[in-house]
């Protein structure tokens, strides 16, 4: 009987701390060798010529998630539901593609209603995939039962992320409903991650857009500037370190906010910042374009322009924006359910935001930051697999290659030269707003926990075979201890 189980041979094996060539062995779909030569295993992989890099940890997408009112039955007493096109079936091949192995996905709350049954339901539906999995939990209404009765219940259960939103009707909350949240989180040892934009500045500057007759999908930017990413940044921030809350900051899309969180950072608050390739690839350009077809480019916060995209990656560079995510959130455009659900001559306000980006977030990075010299191989390791691991709490068993971790790999072709197409992204939209960027640095195999799932484009995986990553308490996010005055009305962390 062999030793290992899988032996992947002759790479360069890239852990985010340093590039080494050796083989990897792995045995029970775990890495439990590093070595110059391993020769005795059951399956070999030859990685001659090729990076052998962690596979990619995708903290922030969103995958078959219900949402209220439409065409799928609901149980009694519950509203009916609408479910997200990507289903997890067709988000794993399309993440396997792209050479992620591990999602943190969202359990949807509805104000008005609970957590614990969407929980149930939620688990059941990603249980269908071949991701491994974990989840954050969006609060919408913050209730006495909800927070002190639901939320421990689902954190429980290894749910340790609570998501709020600053912006969005019926989603956002307020300032006060926000503390509420943070002290729950705080309570309960689990990180919150924030949407930040300003709810009332963005539905005062739409409204006056559309008296304008400024309704066409480009004056979605134009709806939500900078300036109110940069204010809810800063709001957020500070409202957190009034509590001693750790938070993450989604997809920072200009370096006004960014801005807000290195100051933070410098004075030692606890607040880690992400971003996503469309914030370097996309621009507010791309939205101004003939009838409905600006639609497709449509996510909030908005795409900048490409000066701004210079600054987004200076604000990489410097550690201020650590994890890198894809924030997939995806409409078809053609049809009647997607982007056009309210009408293709729908004003802006009323077209679904967000875009598919699973397959394409790790090669943009490359390219677009390895190939380009912008960032090193070392940065991209840790900005798409090692921090968004940590900070999730998945680390060391994901976004690692280390003696222990699971053995998720992606190797990947440094030099290929690919044009990305829809077809080439494999999920269950009707188009990709990256059509025909060509990008240099491809995965050509795609392991998760030993088990090849993808050769050469196609996927191989069984429906089924994804993982529920259950997280416990970590002090990575434990709070500081630090309260203004010393004066702390929050329960202690648990």
């Amino acid at each position: 009987m062999a030793e290992f189980d899988l032996a992947v041979r002759g790479g360069q094996v890239a852990t985010g701390f340093g590039t080494v060539r050796c083989d990897v062995g792995v045995k029970d779909g775990r890495i439990v060798a590093l070595a110059e030569r391993i020769a005795d295993a059951a399956q070999v992989v030859d990685a001659g010529g090729l990076l052998v890099l962690p596979g990619g940890v995708d903290s922030h997408c969103h995958i078959e998630e219900p949402a209220r009112g439409g065409y799928v039955g609901a149980g009694e007493g519950e509203p009916p539901l609408t479910v997200n096109e990507e289903t997890f079936a067709t988000a794993s091949a399309s993440a396997f593609a792209g050479g992620t192995t591990s999602v943190v996905c969202f359990i949807p709350q509805w104000k008005g209603f609970g957590v614990w049954d969407r929980y149930v339901d939620y688990r059941a539906r990603a249980a269908k995939g071949m991701l491994d999995h974990s989840f954050h939990q969006i609060i919408s209404d913050p209730t006495d039962a909800v927070m002190d009765e639901e939320v421990p219940r689902v954190v429980a259960e290894g749910v340790r992320s609570l998501k709020v939103f600053l912006t969005y009707e019926p989603l956002h909350l307020s300032d006060a409903q926000y503390l509420r949240v943070l002290t729950k989180a705080r309570e309960l040892g689990c990180l919150v991650t924030v949407h930040c934009e300003n709810y009332a500045a963005i539905s005062w500057r739409t409204e006056e857009l559309l008296k304008h007759g400024m309704t066409a999908p480009k004056y979605h930017a134009w709806s939500r500037p900078p300036v109110v990413e940069r204010e809810a940044t800063h709001r957020a921030i500070a409202l957190a370190e009034l509590v001693d809350q750790p938070i993450q900051v989604f997809h920072v899309s200009c370096a006004e906010a960014a801005e807000e969180i290195a100051r933070a950072q410098a004075r030692g608050v606890k607040v880690w910042g992400e971003t996503c390739p469309q914030y370097i690839a996309l621009t507010a350009a791309d939205m101004d374009r003939p009838g409905f077809e600006g639609a497709k480019f449509m996510c909030s916060p908005s795409p900048r322009t490409t000066e701004e995209h210079a600054r987004i990656w200076e604000m990489i560079r410097r550690g201020t924006l650590d994890v890198v995510s894809s924030d997939h959130c995806a409409f078809s455009f053609a049809g009647d359910k997607g982007k056009g659900q309210n009408g293709r001559s729908a004003p802006f306000r009323d077209i679904p935001n967000g875009i598919p980006g699973f397959a394409a977030r790790l090669p943009i990075m490359f390219s677009e930051g390895v190939s380009k010299g912008r960032i090193s191989l070392d940065d991209f390791v840790r900005l798409t697999s090692t921090n968004p691991a940590r900070l999730m709490g998945l680390a060391p068993r994901k976004g690692m290659i280390a003696v222990g971790s699971d053995a998720d790999l992606a190797l990947w072709d440094p030099a290929k030269k690919v044009t990305i197409t829809n077809a080439l992204m494999q999920h269950a939209i009707d188009y990709t707003p990256y059509e025909g960027l060509e990008v240099t640095g491809w995965p050509v195999t795609t392991i998760r926990r030993g088990e090849v799932v993808m050769r050469e484009g196609k996927v191989q995986a069984e429906p089924g075979t994804g993982r529920f990553l259950p997280r416990a308490p970590y002090d990575f996010i434990r709070p500081r201890g630090v309260v203004p005055n010393g004066f702390d009305p929050a329960p202690a962390p648990r």
